[in-house]
C-alpha cells in the first residue's frame, strides 16, 4: 500500500467514525430527552431503568469512537 492509499483509507475510516459518532450522540440525546419528558408520568421502573441504561450504553460507545477518531487523526497528522 502506498502513502496516498493509506491516507485515503484513513480519511474514509475517519469519516465513517465521525458519522457513527454523530448518530450515537443523537440517539443518546433522544433517549435522555425521553427520560426527561417522562419524569412526571407514572412510569414502570424497569422501563425507566432500561432507557437510562440504553442512553449510558450509547454514550459509552460514543467515548470509544471518540478515542478511535483521535487515533485516526493522529495517524493522519503523522502521515502529512
Amino acid at each position: 500500500m502506498d502513502g496516498d492509499h493509506d491516507e485515503t483509507a484513513l480519511r474514509e475510516e475517519l469519516r465513517r467514525v465521525e458519522t457513527d459518532l454523530d448518530e450515537l450522540r443523537r440517539t443518546a440525546r433522544q433517549l435522555r430527552q425521553q427520560i426527561g419528558e417522562r419524569w412526571f408520568e407514572p412510569t414502570d421502573a424497569p422501563e425507566h431503568a432500561a432507557l437510562i441504561t440504553a442512553a449510558e450504553e450509547q454514550e459509552a460507545f460514543a467515548e470509544a469512537l471518540e478515542a478511535r477518531r483521535d487515533d485516526l487523526k493522529q495517524l493522519l497528522d503523522e502521515q502529512c
